[in-house]
């Protein structure tokens, strides 16, 4: 796994329309982690990718109704199978957090990374799934001034309107395969 001007050499990419340029001189140094599974629960389809890249169909689905308008995107999702999807460079501004705080800044898109895991904030996650998640969060530190301070939730960095990804994370689990990676 390499990063090359913000993209991971392995991971399928699909283009997003849905980020801009960050700050100018603002390098990214916080990692989100969310949630996402459309419909709400289910898993597999096309659905996250066409949401990602502003061609959701507002009929496939009562709920896409709701959010087909939406212009947002993570850098990444990690799939139940732990397949790394890529939409946006790590070097650009996704459209990902939302209003947001985090150490006191607010606009969290502007200094964070994001990564979509394929879930929901009550079913576990898989194996796979952590073991992308700590490969590409290892890539993510040796590039960026990324350390295990700065990787948050989505409920932290906006708690009022969000709870991904949710009680069924492991952080322990997590942080541990960090911890492991970086003796």
């Amino acid at each position: 796994m390499k990063l090359e001007d913000g993209w991971i050499s392995s991971a399928r990419k699909v283009l997003s329309p849905h980020f801009n340029q960050r700050p100018e001189n603002e390098i990214p140094s916080v990692l989100i982690i969310h949630n996402i599974s459309l419909p709400p629960g289910e898993f597999g389809g096309p659905w996250i990718d066409r949401l990602f890249t502003g061609t959701l169909p507002a009929d496939a689905h009562p709920y896409f109704a709701d959010i087909a308008h939406l212009r947002v995107a993570a850098h990444c999702l990690i799939r139940r199978d732990g397949e790394l999807v890529q939409y946006v460079s790590f070097d650009q501004r996704a459209w990902h957090a939302g209003a947001s705080q985090f150490d006191g800044r607010e606009n969290c898109n502007d200094f964070s990374m994001g990564i979509e895991l394929e879930g929901t904030d009550i079913l576990p996650y898989t194996d796979a799934q952590y073991a992308t998640l700590a490969q590409v969060t290892e890539l993510l530190m040796q590039h960026y001034p990324l350390t295990a301070e700065r990787i948050t939730g989505h409920s932290d960095i906006a708690p009022e309107r969000k709870t991904d990804p949710g009680p069924a994370f492991d952080w322990v689990r997590y942080k541990h395969a960090l911890k492991r990676e970086n003796p």
